[in-house]
């Protein structure tokens, strides 16, 4: 049986202030405050595995270790058939620069790998996100959302955060870089992971 959360404030293992920003929005209707682990100063630790369920586990119990509160993790990514499910859980490295993180730079890798195996369109994909609720004594809870779509090119939009304009949703002719924030999370794979978080810890 699910573990219930009952506290009024959930700490979110994130320093990504485009995902801190979308879980207060999409939380917000459950009256919970919601303050992130770069807020708090916490250290990113180092996301060592190959699941992203792993490395979810990973920040949200270092992140519940640290502060004596439940910590919610959110680790997701773009997994693109033709490239064999890359980035997958490398999505972020690939934006990696010295100066930090350029999506731009990450989208045209993107492309120009798919133009380099000639893969077919339409380019299938799913963002994937894994959500870990982990609370202090090391019990944890995890929760699955995927969104299938494709990728195209060029660019579209410049709403949202990390990939979004170059990822269709299906059944949607818009990119999610063209969608504004209310209409993303309302299909989003982040989103769908937080209705079966909600559905389990506050049902």
């Amino acid at each position: 049986m699910t573990r219930k959360f009952t506290g009024d404030r959930l700490l979110v293992a994130t320093h990504n202030a485009g995902k801190l920003d979308e879980m207060r929005a999409l939380l917000a209707p459950f009256g919970v405050s919601v303050v992130g682990a770069g807020e708090l100063n916490l250290p990113e630790p180092e996301e060592t595995e190959d699941t992203f369920v792993g490395n979810a586990r990973i920040k949200a119990h270092a992140a519940a270790k640290a502060t004596n509160l439940p910590a919610l993790s959110d680790d997701s990514g773009l997994s693109i058939d033709a490239l064999n499910g890359a980035p997958g859980v490398y999505t972020a490295d690939w934006a990696e620069t010295p100066t930090g993180r350029d999506f731009i730079m990450a989208m045209t890798r993107t492309h120009d790998e798919l133009e380099a195996c000639n893969a077919p369109h339409p380019r299938s994909a799913q963002f994937r996100c894994t959500l870990v609720l982990a609370w202090p004594d090391g019990h944890d809870e995890v929760f699955e959302g995927v969104m299938p779509g494709q990728v195209v090119w060029p660019m579209r939009g410049d709403q949202g955060h990390g990939y979004d304009p170059i990822f269709v949703p299906d059944g949607y002719d818009t990119t999610f870089g063209e969608m504004d924030r209310w209409e993303k999370n309302k299909i989003s794979h982040r989103a769908r992971a937080v209705e079966k978080f909600v559905a389990g810890c506050f049902g």
